[in-house]
């Protein structure tokens, strides 16, 4: 899903999460939803990292005993090993952002909703969360993104939304879809440019 801030797509993915209602129409969905909206929603700053890692889980569908058995594969995949016993409130932004990816990415969605989470991390996690997503899309996981790099939806993608003023503009293939947003971009920026002349 793309368009400019204010498009109306997080609150587009809220409601497909059922943390806000529609105002008119409804929404159905089926199977577990994993919602990454906010990265570090979910999290106890006060507690560690570990413990964060099984709360989060259990708040996403897991059992505790399931997630204790991938705290490991977690913490490997979020590159923070060494921060098991750390309280999150000392994790840097991009260290929690890399938790809250590996949490939500390791507990086998059906639908995995993901709001401007490729921008986390250097680019080598962003190259690792990259994997990570097509491998659900390998395996039939339902992917919502939201995101303004555009070349990953175009790559990535089959079908892209853009949203305007919390209206679908178009609804279609990925490379047209982005075709038409950046066109639409030109010919706002000339408009302005002739206004301004």
């Amino acid at each position: 899903m793309i368009g400019a801030n204010g498009a109306g797509k997080s609150t587009l993915l809220k409601t497909i999460c059922g943390i806000l209602h529609p105002t008119s129409g409804q929404v159905a969905t089926s199977g577990n939803i994993v919602p990454l909206l906010e990265l570090g929603a979910g999290f106890d700053p006060e507690l560690p990292v570990i413990e964060n890692i099984l709360l989060y889980g259990v708040l996403l569908g897991s059992s505790r005993k399931a997630m204790l058995e991938k705290v490991t594969s977690v913490l490997q995949f979020a590159e923070l090993q060494e921060y098991g016993s750390v309280p999150v409130k000392v994790l840097s932004s991009g260290m929690a952002a890399r938790l809250g990816f590996a949490i939500a990415t390791d507990v086998q969605p059906d639908i995995l909703i993901l709001d401007e989470v490729l921008s986390i991390g250097d680019e080598h996690f962003k190259q690792k969360c990259r994997r990570r997503i097509d491998q659900f899309w390998r395996d039939n996981v339902t992917v919502i993104v939201v995101s303004h790099e555009l070349e990953f939806i175009r790559q990535s993608c089959n079908r892209a939304i853009w949203l305007d003023g919390g209206r679908v503009a178009f609804d279609g293939e990925a490379r047209e879809t982005t075709s038409r947003y950046l066109r639409s971009i030109e010919r706002e920026a000339m408009e302005t440019i002739a206004r301004l002349r």
